[in-house]
């Protein structure tokens, strides 16, 4: 099979390892900077690579079509809001991620409150959706407690929430001027929600216009700082229990969710006359009122990827033909119960300002001994020398029986990534993990 992957961070480098499990998957991958990891499975597997935009639909599906591609995937939210999915399926390829349509449940945060409201979807918090700041203020005066979210993609980083990046309702206000006055996002709307309480969890489900499997659930970690201090991230490392589940979420809630995002995908159908195909993410908080919907994205999420892919026992290059064409069911997919921990390596400065294009001397092999995989992320190699970019440099996984045991060999690991780099040293430990049940316990009254 001739597959293409469009993208090159660490989430795409987790596809491609988890497609190439397949010796008859030729690898294929258009890339903006060329990942030494996706480069080199792509040799491998006898398939090729290019550099070049991936936010252009001619550019992506020309190349495609030059390759002879049978199967596609396109990955980061940006490329899909592009119709980079709709140009391959144009040119008469299979594509199973979502179309720029679908996609809008990640790229339009007001069409997708809306979409929730209008079918009656649980998990649905109180919102309202302005273009004047003088309305929005009015209603932050209401909620109290709010999270200010621009309505378009800002990459991770746009939402703020009172309590933790605003101080109070007037840095709400303010932070709502500044998303309208820019028009951050490019929509020209901000949505105001209440806030909610609780503990965040992901949950991802393979997707094929009607059937939703899901996937393992995982714990991401936005915050930069040790402790859950500083601004937000795109996600600093993430961890998921052996048990499917998280140490703090119970099998009722993660039903829950799953349910909440069947009736979406529903909803979805119904409101648009089109399927949903590809991967859905469903960011949730679980507290003393159930599950909540905080967010949908329209790909797998990024660390999250690489703790469920790492485990995914099924053939990738099946369950997405199955996406793509319908037919998927639950027994389709499996996964390996195992505990796994991810932690970032980031550039010094990261987020604020980031130490570009410096040197990492990086030991593969010293990882793969301490029981851990390497993923590569916003990183650019050059006459052999791998350089960091603007963004998260590595990912480093460990897979484990508990918890605690692929916290310990993703920490190993790390310590074999030379250069001007830091991770959360915190994230997947027992002390971290311990004061997350114990929140939920206070929250639940249990």
């Amino acid at each position: 099979m001739r597959f293409l992957l469009v993208g090159n961070g660490a989430r795409e480098h987790a596809i491609a390892e988890a497609l190439c499990r397949n010796r008859e998957v030729k690898l294929f991958a258009f890339m903006s900077a060329r990942n030494p990891g996706i480069a080199k499975l792509c040799e491998r597997s006898k398939g090729a690579f290019a550099i070049g935009d991936i936010h252009s639909p001619k550019a992506v599906s020309d190349w495609a079509v030059s390759q002879k591609i049978e199967l596609a995937f396109a990955s980061p939210d940006a490329v899909l809001e592009a119709g980079v999915s709709d140009a391959l399926i144009a040119a008469g390829i299979t594509t199973a991620s979502p179309v720029k349509e679908a996609a809008r449940l990640e790229w339009d945060k007001s069409f997708c409150r809306n979409l929730m409201k209008k079918h009656w979807i649980r998990g649905c918090p109180k919102f309202g959706i302005f273009k004047d700041a003088e309305a929005a203020a009015k209603f932050i005066d209401e909620l109290k407690e709010v999270a200010v979210k621009p309505s378009g993609l800002t990459g991770g980083k746009g939402v703020k929430v009172t309590g933790y990046q605003l101080k109070d309702a007037d840095e709400a206000k303010k932070y709502t001027e500044e998303v309208l006055k820019t028009n951050m996002g490019g929509l020209g709307e901000v949505v105001i929600e209440e806030r909610l309480f609780g503990e965040e969890f992901t949950l991802q489900a393979f997707v094929d216009g009607k059937s939703v499997v899901g996937m393992p659930a995982v714990q991401d970690h936005k915050r930069a700082y040790k402790g859950d201090e500083g601004p937000n991230t795109g996600g600093m490392g993430s961890y998921t229990g052996a048990g499917h589940l998280l140490p703090f979420i119970t099998q009722k809630d993660y039903d829950d969710a799953l349910q909440i995002m069947r009736s979406t995908i529903s909803a979805f159908r119904e409101e648009t006359g089109k399927e949903f195909k590809g991967v859905l993410y469903g960011q949730f908080i679980a507290g003393k009122n159930g599950v909540e919907v905080i967010e949908y994205n329209s790909r797998f999420g990024d660390p999250e990827a690489m703790n469920v892919l790492a485990l995914l026992e099924s053939d990738l290059a099946e369950v997405f033909t199955k996406m793509a064409r319908g037919g998927l069911k639950e027994g389709d997919v499996k996964f390996a119960k195992k505990a796994t921990v991810c932690k970032y390596l980031v550039p010094e400065g990261y987020p604020i300002k980031s130490v570009k294009d410096q040197p990492l001397q990086i030991d593969e092999d010293a990882i793969t001994k301490a029981g851990a995989h390497l993923y590569y992320a916003s990183v650019d190699e050059r006459e052999g020398i791998v350089y960091t970019g603007s963004s998260r440099s590595i990912g480093v996984l460990g897979i484990g029986p508990s918890i605690s045991d692929a916290e310990r060999k993703a920490e190993a690991a790390c310590s074999f990534v030379k250069g001007r780099v830091w991770h959360r040293e915190d994230i997947g430990t027992d002390a971290l993990v311990q004061k997350r049940v114990e929140h939920m316990k206070e929250l639940r009254g249990k």
